[in-house]
């Protein structure tokens, strides 16, 4: 089942995207980084800003589809992948 993912904007007929909850940035960014903890250095930093710069900028669905991408090559393993998808849910919002 696909959720849905834009909804119209009455006001200016533009669509909403599923993003990044910026009122709660500082938040996600630390559970994030709590969530990433255990991999190492130089495959955390890298997760780190792009799957926070997806979220962000290009919208949920998108870093929840990165992260699906790293754990079919093998960087994240399963139980990672469904807290980060969880995680991304959690602190998002239409806009």
């Amino acid at each position: 089942m696909k959720m849905e993912v834009l909804r119209n904007n009455s006001n200016s007929g533009r669509k909403k995207i599923k993003m990044l909850d910026m009122t709660k940035n500082d938040e996600f960014r630390y559970l994030l980084e709590k969530t990433l903890k255990e991999l190492p250095d130089s495959l955390r930093g890298s997760l780190f800003g792009t799957i926070y710069a997806k979220a962000s900028k290009f919208g949920i669905n998108s870093a929840r589809e990165y992260v699906i991408e790293k754990r079919k090559e093998g960087v994240i393993d399963e139980a990672t992948s469904r807290k980060l998808i969880d995680l991304l849910f959690e602190y998002s919002t239409y806009r």
